[in-house]
């Protein structure tokens, strides 16, 4: 069969059920190749095909992974490599504390390594199968201590990310402060003070500043509830100074504060804070920036969500609406303006119009007692 083979010489049959045979390990050989073709066609035409939910169950996991106009709120995955040291972990703790309920964690350890190829397919191999654009990995090195790395996805693919190196002198987890906690799934409000995360050129300090943002915005609300309003996590970057970039730079410092309330004798109540952790204080690491062309389309924004601008409505500096009213061409002539005795004309048209300029006509009253003279022109 080998020599039929080389030669060329099998039947149309016989070539068919080898390709059948071999449909699993498509070949190519110049004496069936019709056949291989087809076979390769079939099969790539399998592998991108929509895949058909079978019941309803599986018909919400899909709707619910589909991409929608109004996103979902944004959950976090956090994952731990192999050599993630004890401080790392807890850090990782207190952060899926304040993330929760829209956080996953995994329990077993990761040997990955998130800026290689093989560690970012896995990763977004855990984005697409938990449904999860946030990332947070954790691993300690002599080289990179207390290591923590924050991804975000676009399409479950890496979008960018950077690295953060915990100071374990100054960590203070959640458990170590024994002030009262926030209540699981609020809100907080986020201050980011420093020029740092200023800067008109992206670097490290902003893109931190628009990773936190998406990692505590939760779920979108038109109305906010002001007793919601429990707590406050504050980041903090000092100018960078001329030795600093050896260093890592302006370090970051994180501080988590519980907002209180209490009685001031005015309409307004006396707003006070207190630390309620975790603290941390990173140094910037590694970073990968977006690619221009995913980014621009990770923040193009669908049809049919922007307000439609009403005509001549308009919004000032200020914040006030002015409104522009178009009215029709008037009529000067017929508009009434207020009666002045001083305005109004003789009682007696002239009628003779003849003469110069210059000419005075007498105009005699029937009274006889007054005489008013008019110049014609």
């Amino acid at each position: 069969m080998s020599s039929n083979l080389s030669r060329g010489k099998m039947s149309s049959r016989e070539q068919y059920h080898m390709t059948y045979n071999y449909s699993r390990q498509v070949r190519y050989h110049p004496a069936f190749p019709h056949h291989t073709r087809r076979i390769a066609k079939t099969t790539s035409q399998l592998h991108s095909a929509i895949i058909t939910p079978r019941n309803a169950r599986s018909k919400r996991a899909l709707e619910k992974k589909a991409p929608h106009a109004i996103e979902n709120p944004k959950t976090a995955l956090f994952l731990r490599g192999s050599t993630a040291s004890a401080i790392v972990q807890s850090a990782m703790t207190d952060l899926y504390t304040l993330k929760r309920p829209l956080a996953k964690k995994f329990s077993r350890a990761n040997a990955l390594h998130p800026f290689e190829a093989e560690g970012s397919a896995s990763l977004e191999f855990f984005s697409e199968k938990n449904d999860t654009s946030l990332l947070v990995f954790g691993a300690h090195s002599k080289k990179r201590p207390h290591c923590l790395t924050f991804i975000r996805t676009f399409d479950h693919k890496i979008l960018d990310m950077f690295e953060l190196y915990l100071d374990p002198g100054t960590f203070r987890s959640l458990a170590q402060f024994k002030s009262a906690k926030c209540a699981v799934g609020l809100k907080p409000m986020l201050l980011f003070a420093g020029t740092p995360f200023e800067s008109p050129t992206p670097n490290a300090y902003t893109a931190a500043k628009s990773y936190f943002v998406d990692f505590f915005a939760g779920a979108d609300t038109a109305q906010i509830d002001v007793e919601a309003l429990q707590y406050m996590i504050s980041f903090m970057a000092a100018e960078e100074t001329e030795g600093g970039q050896e260093h890592g730079g302006a370090r970051i410092h994180m501080r988590v504060y519980m907002i209180r309330t209490k009685r001031s004798g005015q309409r307004l109540p006396r707003v006070e804070v207190e630390e309620m952790g975790p603290r941390m204080d990173f140094r910037i690491g590694r970073v990968k920036e977006a690619d221009e062309k995913v980014m621009k389309e990770a923040l193009r924004k669908p049809r049919g969500l922007e307000a439609r601008p009403k005509k001549n409505i308009e919004t000032d500096l200020v914040g006030d609406k002015v409104g522009r009213i178009h009215l029709g061409r008037q009529d000067l002539g017929k508009l009434q303006t207020r009666k002045m005795k001083g305005l109004k004309r003789a009682r007696e048209e002239v009628g003779d119009n003849e003469g110069d300029e210059d000419d005075v006509t007498m105009v005699d009253v029937e009274d006889d007692v007054d005489v008013r003279i008019k110049r014609v022109r």
